[in-house]
């Protein structure tokens, strides 16, 4: 449903996203992580065609992305990093608004007057006020609204629960699970890794414009040091041990009385961090 092909842009500063290939098959929820800066949100944008890469390609659903934008929009919902809203209205005046332009389209009328409303009981938002005034939070519910409202196909987010509160952030991890139940296809960019690892099987990791990892979350969390409890002489210690140190690790254990000895689950954050540390060090070498 999403496919990017050796996709290059360079800015004239030098920095872009270089030879970026990936793809996210239906019904497939894939995570998008990197720091600010590495590209993220450059690919997401040439997804969206709202940008052409000087080379590559990015298709939705088979059609290329910067000739077909208009008619792909009509199947995608998005959330941007940094949602803008028209001066002067309120948030259900926004919501409606959409809702007209995409029944012009096709869309059912009353099935997303319909979504409209649960969504809005659901995230709790009150949608009286002006929208520019509104919290951030607030903004962001309404964000989520309207990129889910009118039952896309593919739900492309940037930042989606930045400015939610954990009850919140919770509850849009709930609708993302339920989302996924009916096939939907979702790439999630988002800096709050608890909300990648308990909606994405996948997850690609970028880094100054180019994808440094792709695989699941369970074997890149294989592919790190493993961190391991040991209690000897009354005392607790973390030991972390690479795979290539598994067997000095279990050498050295046998010389000292161990009285317990368990594993500590990595959680992708860590996985996150330990990779980009791997990689600097390398990089010294």
């Amino acid at each position: 449903m999403i496919a990017v092909k050796d996709l290059t842009m360079q800015y004239p500063n030098g920095k872009g996203i270089f030879d970026i290939s990936f793809e996210v098959g239906e019904g497939q929820v894939v995570g998008f992580l990197g720091p600010n800066g590495a590209g993220k949100t450059s690919t997401i944008r040439c997804i969206l065609g709202f940008m052409r890469g000087q080379s590559g390609e990015a298709f939705l659903n088979g059609k290329e992305c910067f000739a077909n934008a208009d008619e792909n929009m009509k199947e995608v919902g998005y959330i941007a990093g940094e949602p803008a809203f028209p001066d002067g209205v309120t948030g259900i005046e926004y919501l409606k608004l959409l809702i007209d332009i995409r029944a012009m389209s096709g869309k059912d009328k009353s099935a997303m007057l319909q979504r409209m409303q649960e969504l809005i009981e659901y995230f709790e938002l009150d949608a009286s006020g002006r929208v520019k005034r509104m919290s951030k939070g607030m903004k962001q519910k309404t964000a989520i609204v309207a990129a889910f409202m009118h039952d896309p196909k593919i739900i492309i987010l940037d930042e989606p629960s930045s400015g939610l509160d954990p009850l919140m952030q919770n509850k849009f991890i709930e609708l993302v699970l339920a989302e996924k139940k009916k096939g939907k296809t979702i790439l999630i960019s988002s800096h709050i890794f608890e909300e990648v690892e308990r909606t994405c099987s996948e997850v690609i990791i970028i880094k100054e414009g180019r994808i440094v990892a792709k695989d699941t979350v369970k074997n890149l969390k294989k592919s790190q040091r493993k961190v391991y409890i040991v209690e000897s002489d009354g005392q607790e210690e973390e030991i972390a041990v690479s795979y290539d140190e598994i067997d000095k690790f279990i050498k050295n254990l046998a010389k000292r009385k161990i009285t317990n000895l368990s594993t500590k689950e990595l959680s992708l954050e860590s996985v996150f961090m330990e990779y980009y540390s791997r990689d600097k060090k390398e990089e010294s070498k």
